[in-house]
């Protein structure tokens, strides 16, 4: 999944998951993010991870990915990518 932002913007991006927990919570969760692009915050609920990202050079995409531990000890990893354009 591929998504776009300005290099100005500071805009949350999120991973729900709830279908994979199936019943579990999220004990833990890291977001990993590449150089270039800036982890402004993140936060997490028992099912839902976010991640708030600023800056980034227009015409680089970047590589994100949430590592979440759940209270079952599963580990997993979700990875989008972040497109920066001018918009």
């Amino acid at each position: 999944m591929i998504f776009a932002k300005d290099p100005h913007a500071v805009l949350d991006y999120s991973v729900d998951w709830t279908r994979w927990l199936a019943g579990d919570e999220i004990a833990t969760s890291e977001w990993i993010v590449a150089a270039g692009i800036t982890k402004a915050s993140e936060t997490n609920s028992p099912t839902k991870a976010t991640v708030w990202l600023s800056a980034g050079e227009a015409g680089q995409s970047y590589s994100v990915t949430n590592r979440i531990t759940t209270t079952g000890g599963r580990t997993e990893d979700r990875s989008f990518m972040v497109r920066v354009e001018e918009r």
